[in-house]
Parts: C-alpha cells; structure tokens; sequence
C-alpha cells in the first residue's frame, strides 16, 4: 500500500471553466475602469454540502486581496462581479470551500420545519464555530464566541439574517478544510476611451486653405472646430515624417513620380530624418504639441501612426544595414505582395542578427513620441512583423504608461488578428467594411459580442480607409454613405471613418475592381469643401451626439439581434451592462436600432422582440422614442410594424422609454 504523505487532507470542492480565461491565462481578458469585471466559474463537490465561492482580486502592483461572494447561477455555475478602479494589470482566482456551517444551518432548517428535535444539532453547529475560533484572529475569535452563544439559544435565524450571514463567513473563513483555488488569471483594464471612442483620419498635408497648397499642423489646428462639430474623440494622423525620394510612388501609385510629386507618407525617412522627425512641409515639433495641446483642450486625442518600415532613404538604412533582409547580391529587398511591387519601402527584419538593438530603437520611438503628448497609436499592418516583438513592446510601454492605447489596422486572417488583440492591442479593425448582407452582419457581430471573442477583442469599426474604397460604397449614393456610417456607429462602441472623403461621399476607384480611391490622398495633395452643402457632416454630428448621450450604445457586449420578417431589415438594442458607478449626465435607457439595410428603396418589417433582452415586461405598453428624427410611437407586446424610407432617414435609434401605465 502506497504511504500518504500529505499532513491535509486535499480540496475537495473542484472549480472548473473559469470566465474570463484567454487561453487558458497566458493572455490577458480586457476591462475598463468603472466597468463590473463579470467572472464565471463551474465549482461542486462531491455529496449534498454547501459551497462557499469567492473571487479574489487585486491590482498585480499591491498585495493585499479583495475578495466577492460569488453567487449560484444553475448546473453548478457560480457568478460575481468585482470593480478596477484604476488603469492597469489586475490578477484574479476562484477560491471554493465546503461551507459546512452553511450546510449544518440548511438541514437544521429542514429538521426543525419537519418538527424532529434539534437539541444535538444546535451543539453540532456550536462546535463549528468554536472550533473556527481557535484559528481566528483575535476580533474575530470574540466575535465567533458572542455568535455561538446564540446558536446554543435554540434561536433558529430565516434567510438573510445578519448575525448568522457573518457567523457563516467566518466559519468558512477559519475553517481548517482545505480550499480549491483556480489558476490565478490576468485582466488588463484600460481607460474609458478604448471602449468607447469615435474616430476620424485626415491628411494634414489636404487641409490647406488654399487648393494645391501643402497643409500644415496648424492648418489642423483650423480643422479642429470642424472635427469637434462632427463628434469626434480621436483625431488620427497619417504619419508625418520626412517622406523618401528614392523609388517614390507618383499619383495614384504610379511607379515613376513626376516632379512636384508627394509620394506616400508611409515611405519614411529621408535626410531630415526618420520615425522621430517631422516632415517640413508640415511644420515644426513645436507646432504638432500646439496641435495635440489644441485638440486635447477641445476633448479630442491625437492619434499618431505607427509604420514600422523604412524607405531607401532613411537614416536606418545607412547607419544599420543589418536591420534589413537583403538579396544574395547585397542589396536591400524592398517590400513585396507578389506580383506587387513597393521599391519606396523597406520591410524591417525582426529576425536580424542584431535584433535587441532594432526592437529597442522601435521602443525609443513609441516613447518618443508619447513624451511629445500622443498616448494612442493606430499601428500600420501588425500582422507583418514579429508576433513576439508586441508582446514585449506593448507590455514594455505599459509599465510606464499604462494609459497608452495600441489600434492594430490588421485586416488579415481572422487567427492572426485574434493573436494580435491577445498580444495586448487595445482595438483592432475588422471586416465590417465588407459585410453587408444580414445574415453576414449578424453572425459577424454575434462571434465579436457573444463569444469568447469578446474577453480579449475590441472591434474598431471603418466603413472607408484610404485604402478601402468597398464596392458598395462605389455603387452607391448619400444614402449609402449614411447607412455605413449607422451601422458602423451604432453596432460597435468604437468606429471611425477616413474624411473628408466619407462626409464628401467621394467614391471613384482607381479603376474597376479597385479599392483604391481615384487621386487618392495616399499619393497627393488634396483640397476638400467641408462646406459642401452635399456634405453628411450635419448627419455624422447628430449619429455622434446620439452615440455619446446614450450609454447603452457605448458598449458591445450587450448587443442582442431580434427577429424582422424582411432581409433589408436589420433590428438589433443595447443595454447598459453592470456598472460600478452611475453614469453622470448620461441616458441609460435601453435602445434599440432598426435600419434599413437597403439604400434605394422603402423597406417595411414587422419586428418581434425579445422583450426580456431590452427590460420590457410581458404585456407592458412602452414609448420608443427615435432620436434620429423625433418621432414617438408607443407600442405594446413584442410584435410591432415600421417602415423606412432611405431618403428621409436609414434607420430608427429607438430610446426605450416607460409610456404612462407601462413598466419597462
């Protein structure tokens, strides 16, 4: 026969599928300040005891524990929330004991409703306490001695008793059982704005006053009443350094520039200098931190691209060959997608010989730049350099500033921009711009919202990017515009369009079959009527004033699709998930969304709701207040008639509301 060992006997409650968990906890879930962290666990034992099941949590900075009482769901799920209060890594266990007191008190019950005598068993449940007590600190040893001395009474408590609710705690508290502990698990909690933000891309070097003219930051600075009109929270900045002249692309991409030619911004690094130094044409150091100062005194971030690549003429080149893959002749290889060539750009090797040296030096030009006042980055294609590099860089850069948020403009292989949220980017774009179909939409949004996806994957919603001009855009009108937008606004928190191009409802292709936009900024100046009467920035306003006045529209999980009977008819809400503090000057009313997903003609539906996902009772009548157009309809029970015509509005953004007599 085998010799135990162990001086305790082991656990034995088991605590399985804890919730929030990212592959198994070597990534991080993501949260927000303010926002309940819900965590769900299964935990059982063997037998008909009681548990007792609790969540510790703490900032990973400090020591000490706090702990919540989880709460029976069924089948042996237990639920809790607990709330961050600051930025930063906070670390998580389930903690599941017998609750012996609690089982003794449960059976007492049942004995003493059956009328069998419960002597003996007053003195069983004393001893538990007395027993705790020899283990308890010593407030807590006296305060187990004044509770037993009410047990030995005969004073049998209901549910909800104060006394008892302690005594229970502490026995559980001081019990000599061991307790199951789940794995300790990693939540990254984030500021506000990375779960709610709205963005808007421009190109500095378009917005001067005059057509032909090279813009300049303070020429943005000009822009800024027009972009805090729109709504907008984070201006995004192309990137706005020196610009190579070797190989450079001419208009709409051609091969050959001709004089005069801009070339792509994205080609960085010439004599001037590299990743930390400013394109002329567009001003000085000191005039960007006036612009980033300007904006942020109007409640807008400036968001600063991050494109780690090189053109033939960066300092880099020179001064650290070994940073680049090179061809067996010795030349440096440029960037490629087969058959397309980019000879204005040099892919950087993360693999190189001397790769501590590249990675810190990429490292010195995020910190750079925050010290200049940029605390969000939009990172140019993620996907194409070293998975490892960003987990180190992001978690490097967080030690520090922990405030700093990482956009991945990663339109690739969904795994790959599953790996690179886990990795630690804040948000990341999606496939949205090319989801269009209801069907499509929905199962899209169900995977970003109800799954496990939604632990760790922030979606950043574009309808149009400089390089994504979609078909449906290019076919389409005002109206269409309108209706991306909407949706883009409306299903996801964070979203974000390129403009002015977007409000201008510019739409021509390079050619057919292209997404690339005709005379597209990427490759030239440009100069745009922001007073277009045509334009949709009256629209884009109200959609933002809307998005930033209803709370439920500021998160994604709680996204919930209803039933309409017509395909070209889209019926989705929002609510207003738990909460750890109220929301100041901020509606909290369920709404609900009906858009019409066809941009040229009337739709009609009839829409059946599941009344419980927006809080209505059965049989209550409720008002549904459209915060688009004004209108008010009351409806009662789930199955309600609309009709959307494109040319007056594309949608409803229902804000659910009591009618008198009716209880939401």
């Amino acid at each position: 026969m085998r010799t135990i060992a162990a001086k305790q006997a082991p656990p034995r409650p088991v605590v399985e599928d804890v919730r929030p968990r990212v592959d198994d906890g070597r990534y991080d879930a993501k949260a927000t300040v303010g926002d309940a962290v819900e965590v769900l666990a299964d935990a059982f034992v063997d037998g008909h005891d009681q548990l007792r099941v609790d969540v510790l949590y703490r900032p990973e900075s400090e020591r000490a524990w706090q702990q919540v009482r989880m709460q029976p769901q069924v089948n042996d799920r237990w639920r809790a929330s607990f709330c961050p209060d600051q930025v930063g890594r906070y670390v998580f266990q389930v903690r599941a004991r017998v609750d012996a007191f609690g089982s003794w008190l449960r059976d007492l019950r049942a004995r003493a409703a059956a009328g069998q005598d419960i002597t003996g068993e007053l003195e069983v449940g004393a001893r538990l306490a007395e027993d705790a007590a020899t283990r308890a600190s010593a407030e807590h040893k006296k305060r187990l001695v004044e509770l037993t001395a009410r047990v030995r009474t005969g004073d049998i408590p209901g549910p909800g008793d104060a006394d008892f609710d302690e005594l229970g705690a502490l026995v559980v508290r001081y019990s000599a059982a061991a307790a199951a502990s789940s794995a300790t698990y990693g939540v990254w909690v984030d500021r506000v704005r990375a779960r709610f933000s709205t963005w808007y891309e421009l190109f500095p070097r378009s917005t001067a006053t005059a057509d032909g003219g090279h813009g300049t930051f303070l020429d943005v600075v000009d822009r800024l009443d027009y972009v805090r009109r729109l709504g907008v929270d984070v201006l995004y900045l192309p990137p706005i350094h020196p610009i190579g002249t070797t190989k450079r692309k001419g208009r709409n991409g051609a091969v050959v520039a001709e004089p005069g030619d801009v070339g792509s911004p994205w080609a960085i690094g010439a004599a001037e200098g590299g990743h930390t130094a400013i394109h002329p044409d567009l001003g000085t150091l000191d005039e960007f931190t006036k612009l980033v100062g300007a904006a942020r005194d109007g409640g807008i971030e400036v968001a600063l691209d991050i494109a780690f690549q090189c053109s033939p003429d960066h300092p880099w080149v020179r001064e650290h060959p070994d940073w680049f893959k090179h061809r067996p002749d010795g030349t440096i290889r440029y960037a490629e997608n087969p058959p397309k060539k980019y000879e204005d750009i040099y892919p950087l090797d993360f693999d190189s010989p001397d790769w501590q040296h590249l990675w810190e030096a990429l490292h010195d030009v995020v910190e750079f730049w925050i010290g200049q006042g940029i605390s969000i980055f939009r990172v140019d294609n993620p996907h194409t350099k070293a998975f490892p590099f960003w987990e180190w860089l992001i978690p490097t850069v967080h030690e520090t500033h922990p405030e700093v948020l990482f956009l991945a403009e990663a339109f690739t292989r969904p795994k790959v921009m599953k790996r690179l949220a886990k990795l630690g980017f804040t948000q990341s774009y999606t496939y949205f711009s090319w989801r269009t179909a209801k069907w499509e939409l929905e199962e899209y949004l169900t995977e970003l919202t109800q799954t496990d996806v939604a632990d760790y994957f922030r979606p950043n919603f574009w309808p149009n990017t400089p390089d994504i001009l979609t078909e449906q855009l290019q076919r389409g009108d005002r109206r269409t515009f309108a209706m991306r937008a909407l949706l883009a606004g409306t299903l996801a928190a964070n979203y974000g369009i390129y403009g002015p191009v977007f409000e201008l409802g510019e739409r021509a292709p390079r050619h057919e079959g292209s997404e690339e936009y005709l005379d597209g900024e990427k490759y030239q100046l440009r100069h745009h009527d922001i007073d277009s009467a045509a334009s949709l920035a009256p629209f884009l306003s109200t959609l933002n004033e809307i998005r930033h006045s209803q709370l439920a529209l500021q998160y994604d999980r709680t996204l919930r699709f209803h039933h309409t009977d017509n395909d070209a008819v889209m019926a989705y809400s929002k609510t207003v998930p738990e909460r750890c503090e109220p929301a100041e000057g901020l509606s909290a009313a369920p709404v609900l969304v009906i858009a019409n997903l066809d941009d040229k003609y009337r739709q009609s539906a009839w829409v059946d709701l599941d009344l419980g996902a927006i809080g209505i009772a059965d049989g209550a009548s409720y008002d549904v207040n459209d915060l688009l157009t004004g209108a008010r309809y009351t409806w009662s029970g789930p199955h309600n008639f609309v009709m959307l015509d494109p040319d007056v509005t594309p949608a409803h953004i229902f804000r659910i509301e009591a009618s008198p007599g009716g209880t939401p």
